[in-house]
């Protein structure tokens, strides 16, 4: 006896760089999982049938890294260089935050992530408790991680982040999973580094780090230590537990080989480094080379939405125009690297990421009965350059209905806009104080 039945869905599979489409088919679910694909199931043999007639079913989209609550601070800063981004408006306005600030502040994030097809999300943020609660609540599946910095009490911030992988790791029906989040090279030194990986070994954990975002990080790295970010970062052991490096958008040769023989794996954001004009991951490079590639959408203040489908096709987009060779990045590449992808660089490789038999039931319905959406000559292509996240109709994961006929069933959709209206005044307040210091490109004197 299945739980759940799907009928009628046209199911996108993704095998190597094509997508294809299975017309019509049944996607049966048992304890999570999909128990079944075929073009007929009986309907008496699922306690619940739900009918796609006409949508398409296609993995949920994985946001392979994200700060979920800094939606919280969407548009409160546009068009200036990263440094002052960081520096004069976001860090300083992150001191603002309570622990119900980012509560509430990741609800909103994954109420939005719902609504596009976002079903799981790599999230690398402060007061990762309350990110917990909120994910536990909405029933997506999230790895999680709190951003670590060197400094005075970078001791009991480590130690408060181990409590935090003891207390969540494999929580909310399996569906979180914890790591140990350095937040960078250039807010870490070196032998703090060492020791978050020392500890990561220990307790058995992965990590979560930004690495190479500009060329001035690069540069800075080279000047204070003689070698780049990734560098760092394997000497201090970062990449002797699985690894997840965020943006890595200035690699030498030598820094992708070096993330190939670890497998490391690199999340890409390019709307956020497009919007702060600082360089993109060469994707495809990175591919060629054998490194595991995901795509996030960064945190809403700098990308202004979680919309994955968005992310996918600006990168499918971004390395044809890289190249000069519009057969780059082919359609089949750039969904897998917004679902299979991601998947594999958050460490549900196996798990989720496919509509197959025996993965973790984690399924978007997306309609096509717009004008934007039709005629239906590919539905892989419809789906990355026609499509928009407000096409999405129904989200479930592990088996699980989370929004159905665009309606959220998990998360109070009216109180989250109203609890995050009633923050926002306080919370673009710009103190003196400030989270920690991006670093600045280096001037020279005429």
């Amino acid at each position: 006896m299945y739980d759940l039945l799907i009928t009628g869905a046209d199911v996108l599979q993704l095998e190597g760089q094509r997508a294809t489409v299975l017309p019509r088919h049944c996607i049966a679910v048992a304890e999570g999982r999909i128990a079944a694909i075929a073009p007929t199931i009986s309907p008496g043999l699922a306690t619940t049938t739900l009918s796609a007639r006409g949508m398409l079913a296609i993995p949920g989209f994985v946001n392979a890294h994200a700060h979920t609550a800094m939606g919280l601070f969407r548009g409160v800063v546009e068009d200036v260089a990263v440094e002052a981004w960081f520096n004069d408006y976001i860090w300083p306005m992150e001191t603002n935050l309570t622990d119900e600030d980012v509560y509430w502040g990741a609800l909103l994030g994954l109420a939005e992530m719902i609504e596009a097809g976002v079903t799981s999300v790599a999230d690398h943020y402060f007061a990762m408790d309350e990110v917990a609660r909120a994910v536990t609540e909405s029933g997506v599946r999230a790895n999680l991680a709190w951003a670590i910095f060197s400094g005075p009490d970078e001791e009991r911030s480590l130690a408060r982040s181990v409590q935090f992988v003891e207390r969540w790791h494999g929580a909310a029906d399996g569906r979180i999973s914890a790591w140990l989040g350095p937040h960078s090279p250039y807010t870490c030194t070196p032998d703090f580094l060492a020791r978050v990986a020392l500890t990561a070994r220990q307790i058995g954990s992965g990590i979560h780090i930004h690495l190479s975002e500009t060329a001035a990080q690069v540069a800075q790295s080279l000047a204070a230590h003689g070698k780049t970010p990734v560098a760092v970062a394997r000497d201090a052991g970062l990449f002797e537990v699985p690894a997840l490096a965020a943006h890595v958008a200035h690699p030498s040769a030598d820094d992708i080989a070096i993330m190939a023989a670890h497998a490391v794996a690199v999340a890409s954001t390019p709307k956020t480094e497009m919007k702060l004009g600082i360089g993109v991951a060469p994707i495809g490079t990175l591919l060629a080379s054998g490194v595991t590639v995901g795509l996030g959408s960064d945190g809403a203040a700098s990308n202004n939405s979680y919309d994955m489908l968005e992310v996918a096709r600006l990168s499918a987009l971004l390395e044809k125009h890289r190249c000069q060779d519009a057969h780059a990045m082919p359609i089949g590449v750039a969904l897998a690297l917004a679902t299979r992808g991601g998947a594999c660089a958050m460490g549900l490789g196996g798990i989720s990421g496919e509509l197959r038999v025996g993965l973790a039931a984690d399924i978007v319905l997306v309609r096509r009965d717009t004008p934007h959406a039709q005629p239906i000559h590919d539905p892989a292509a419809n789906l990355l350059y026609s499509a928009s996240a407000s096409d999405v109709d129904t989200v479930i994961v592990a088996g699980r209905v989370l929004m159905r006929g665009r309606k959220l069933l998990t998360i109070d959709r009216r109180r989250v806009l109203r609890e995050v209206a009633r923050r926002a005044a306080r919370l673009a307040g710009r103190p003196s104080t400030r989270v920690a210091h991006y670093p600045e490109p280096a001037t020279s004197d005429a």
